[in-house]
């Protein structure tokens, strides 16, 4: 294998210890050394006068082929768990029917394996049902064909190390699936936090795109519309020509002031010169009706009585939608046209309408002319809101955008 480049993360093999990644290799080594366990065991005297003593008593070939069976069994014991508990207890139960002179080898210890194994990778009324009729099995086994009495010593503690066995198989299992679900509801609300931050990504780019839309749109308009008139009377009039020329100069420098505010939101957020609010609101409405007048645009504002407080989002999305429409009508309502904006508003909402008199139909879209997004994004601003837009052609002719914005639901979002 190969080693990482410098900066690289580790292969993920290399993370986990050799037994994990190497798990026959594993049980090769465990059955081994329970082999080898159960070896000292079968030439141990567990009963002499200062204890037990080792090599006391003579291998005998059954215990040797029997434990030797037992043990290579246990090499399958992840792949076949239950062929393995079953081929280890009927050795075991072999080799206490066989050897009934106490005491007997402890191949029982190969059962203990296959009992905890079967109990860590299966559920627990499995674990359960097979665990309780193995030990009942290999308890009766040592019990009824024992040399000593049923209560002997080596036939209580075959009750106990397989009751311990399935006990603590189930254990590990509970315990790593106690794991592994932690491990998914962490990767699960990583996920979530990754998608959560894409979704506002997403969305700010977009609020960002409407308001520089917005502000281009309109200001390139009207430098666009002039500056043609300075074309057209440079050598004839060259007062207008200075005039228009004047009103170009003053449309982009409100352009490049909204870019500088709205490119301002990307600072970072703790910057005490980033502002809050880039965009301006109905209190400045009286400056752009005055733009579009100066551009040639007539712009009959009719607001019955100002406008309280309103709410910035509410603000900003009314003058957006008077800037878009008279931007509209300045583009494609012909010479001559004429506009009228209408704000009136209730205690429960805000009404904004702009009407014209243009002979132009609706405004192409987006797949028809190539590029504008005017209309689109001022529906999403709308319904942002959760407001109503309509728009279309008038029957008297012209064209009219009709825009209601609620005012109770924006204040408890708000105060929310």
């Amino acid at each position: 294998m190969t080693s990482p480049e410098p900066g690289q993360d580790a292969p993920r093999v290399g993370r986990f210890p050799w037994y994990r990644t190497h798990p026959l290799a594993f049980d090769a080594v465990l059955a081994v050394g329970v082999f080898a366990a159960i070896l000292c065991g079968a030439v141990a005297d567990p009963h002499g006068p200062h204890g037990p003593r080792f090599g006391a008593r003579e291998l005998s070939a059954t215990t040797v082929v029997l434990a030797a069976l037992a043990c290579s069994a246990l090499v399958l014991r992840r792949r076949l768990p239950r062929s393995v508990l079953a081929a280890t207890g009927s050795l075991t139960i072999v080799e206490l029917v066989v050897q009934s002179s106490d005491p007997r080898a402890p191949v029982a210890a190969s059962s203990v394996v296959a009992l905890f194994t079967l109990a860590s990778r299966t559920d627990r009324p499995t674990t359960w049902r097979v665990g309780a009729l193995t030990v009942v099995v290999l308890t009766a086994a040592a019990m009824l064909y024992g040399a000593s009495s049923w209560y002997a010593q080596e036939n209580l503690g075959i009750f106990a190390w397989t009751g311990m066995a399935a006990a603590a198989g189930d254990a590990v299992r509970s315990r790593r699936a106690y794991v592994n679900a932690i491990r998914e509801r962490a990767e699960r609300a990583e996920r979530t936090r990754e998608e959560e931050a894409r979704r506002r990504v997403a969305e700010e780019r977009m609020r960002i795109a409407r308001e520089l839309h917005d502000v281009v749109a309109h200001h390139i308009a009207l430098v666009n519309v002039q500056a043609g008139v300075a074309s057209h009377v440079m050598d004839n009039r060259p007062d207008q020509a200075k005039q228009a020329l004047a009103h170009v100069r003053e449309a982009s420098r409100s352009a490049l002031e909204e870019l500088r505010a709205t490119v301002g939101l990307l600072r970072q957020s703790d910057d005490p010169k980033a502002p809050t609010e880039p965009a301006p609101g109905l209190g400045v409405l009286d400056q752009l009706v005055e733009g579009f007048t100066r551009a040639g645009l007539p712009v009959e504002l009719e607001i019955p009585r100002p406008p309280d407080a309103l709410p910035a989002s509410v603000d900003l999305t009314a003058y957006r939608v008077v800037q878009e429409a008279l931007t509209n009508v300045h583009k494609h309502a012909g010479e001559g046209a004429r506009a009228t904006v209408r704000i009136v508003r209730s205690d429960a909402a805000l009404s904004v309408t702009v009407l014209d008199d243009g002979a132009a139909a609706e405004p192409a879209g987006p797949e028809e002319n190539g590029g504008g997004h005017g209309l689109i994004g001022m529906r999403e601003r709308v319904f942002a809101l959760r407001g109503t837009v309509v728009t279309g052609p008038r029957a008297d002719g012209g064209f009219q955008v009709r825009v209601t914005l609620p005012l109770q639901t924006v204040r408890t979002g708000e105060t929310a």
